[in-house]
């Protein structure tokens, strides 16, 4: 298994070290050395564990941490830190980290931390990755942001993902556009109402290519995804 590892740090060579040892290992490593643009690297990486330094500009390792969390549940981190009160520590745990490791530290501790949160973490990965979705001849896989046509594979971004799942829950009922928008962009703005147009045409065009599908347009209501037998 090729473990995909989200590393944030904002020390260059310090993060140059780590990444390099990581990937001597067989790990394959992504180094983001701003917590600003952390969670947009996180859904195009999608990684397996996050390591993460908590004093980095923009926005703290305990926040990022948090905003992950409310990603997924089960996803390992480790966050990297010189603080070491005890209150410092136990806001590590609260904002959603497993483990711990205090800075200095060497790489054989990072690496058996690592292994040992993926080893307990192993059977929720698997079953994880296993759940699929079936809508007509597509099969979606929610935790990969995959959509699966025969051979053909198409990656999604997150708001896709978040339709192709909300759609995939109803199948052959109608769904309220107000509910769509303010679970995928938090609000029924105008501007987001657009955005979900755009959105909802790419769907139509991917759609096309089973022909028991269709997206129909609700006047004043939302939608309703018919699969025809």
């Amino acid at each position: 298994m090729n473990v995909k590892v989200l590393y944030l740090e904002d020390e260059p060579f310090l993060g140059k070290i780590v990444s390099e040892s990581l990937q001597a290992r067989g790990f394959n490593v992504k180094l983001v050395t701003s917590g600003a643009v952390l969670i947009e690297t996180f859904y195009n990486f999608e990684p397996d564990i996050c390591v993460l330094d908590v004093m980095v500009p923009k926005i703290d390792g305990f926040t990022l941490a948090r905003e992950i969390r409310a990603i997924s549940s089960n996803l390992p981190i480790i966050f990297l830190t010189a603080k070491n009160q005890i209150s410092d520590v136990i806001e590590g745990f609260e904002s959603g980290g497993n483990d711990y490791v205090k800075k200095p530290f060497s790489m054989e501790e990072l690496i058996v931390r690592i292994n040992n949160l993926l080893a307990l973490q192993g059977n929720a990965i698997s079953q994880i990755d296993s759940e699929v979705r079936q809508i007509g001849a597509f099969e979606f896989y929610p935790s990969k942001f995959e959509l699966r046509e025969g051979s053909e594979i198409t990656k999604l971004s997150h708001k896709e993902n978040e339709l192709f799942k909300i759609l995939s829950e109803h199948i052959n009922t109608k769904l309220d556009r107000r509910k769509v928008l303010k679970k995928v962009w938090g609000d029924d703005s105008l501007y987001n109402s657009r955005n979900l147009d755009v959105y909802i045409r790419k769907i139509r065009k991917i759609f096309e290519k089973d022909s028991k599908i269709e997206l129909i347009t609700l006047r004043g209501y939302g939608y309703h995804l018919v699969i025809n037998d």
